[in-house]
């Protein structure tokens, strides 16, 4: 592997991710519990989708064989895609998208905080862009962990099984190959690990804050560096990828 294809699999990785939690999150899309947080899930997937939109058209740029983000987005298969594995899983009831917004958006705070310090002038650029819009996003995720979690009886036990049926994901988040290795050594990427530390801090603060727990489970579900991915990933691109399909090349 060199240094370009690297690139590409970094930004694969990073745009999958953002494109996929945008998608999951605009399925609340007339379904939120009241309607301000209606209109809140959507400008955050809204978000989410313009930060996979820049990713991955500097992706298209890096791979250099003509595909654009939409090519991208739309005309990959299942095991071509590269988001982490929280990103694909259902929505379940709120609290449970609440469980896994918190332990992403917590995840991207960090890890874009490090991408501002890119060597990379373009990555840079779109992790400040987008560092802005996260900082929002970890901000609205805390305050619902923190209702839910110290609310009623019923939102702290639907919380707490959002964190229990998560957390096996949450490890893959920090997992460093190849691709991390080269380019950790251009200043391209961060080191994981850095992230790590401060994830970790912030996750058990705010989980003890909001009188939760810390899930005991040590399995681990991991594997969409090598585009292994859960049973949900295929549904959800089948109707994410239907139009662009059932349609090719139209322009509107």
């Amino acid at each position: 592997m060199n240094i370009q294809e690297a690139k590409f699999q970094y930004l694969l990785r990073l745009g999958d991710s953002s494109l996929i939690i945008g998608h999951r999150l605009s399925e609340w899309c007339g379904h939120g519990p009241i309607l301000e947080e209606d209109i809140a899930l959507i400008n955050i997937a809204l978000d989410f989708v313009g930060n996979a939109t820049s990713l991955l058209a500097y992706a298209g740029q890096t791979e250099g064989k003509g595909r654009d983000e939409d090519a991208l987005a739309y005309l990959r298969d299942e095991r071509e895609f590269r988001n982490l594995l929280i990103t694909e899983q259902p929505n379940g009831d709120f609290a449970s998208t609440m469980a896994r917004q918190f332990l992403f958006d917590t995840y991207m705070f960090f890890l874009y905080e490090e991408l501002k310090n890119s060597k990379d002038e373009t990555v840079a650029a779109i992790a400040v862009k987008s560092h802005k819009e996260i900082t929002y996003h970890l901000r609205h995720a805390t305050e619902w962990m923190l209702r839910l979690g110290d609310g009623t009886t019923e939102s702290h036990e639907r919380l707490q099984s959002g964190l229990n049926d998560l957390w096996m994901f949450t490890s893959e988040m920090f997992d460093m190959d190849e691709v991390d290795a080269m380019l950790i050594k251009e200043g391209f990427a961060p080191d994981l690990n850095k992230v790590k530390t401060a994830w970790e801090k912030r996750v058990k603060e705010v989980i003890a804050e909001a009188t939760l727990q810390i899930p005991t489970s040590t399995f681990k579900q991991k594997g969409s560096k090598e585009g292994k991915h859960t049973e949900y990933l295929g549904f959800l691109l089948a109707e994410m990828q239907y139009v662009h399909r059932e349609y090719p090349g139209a322009k509107w």
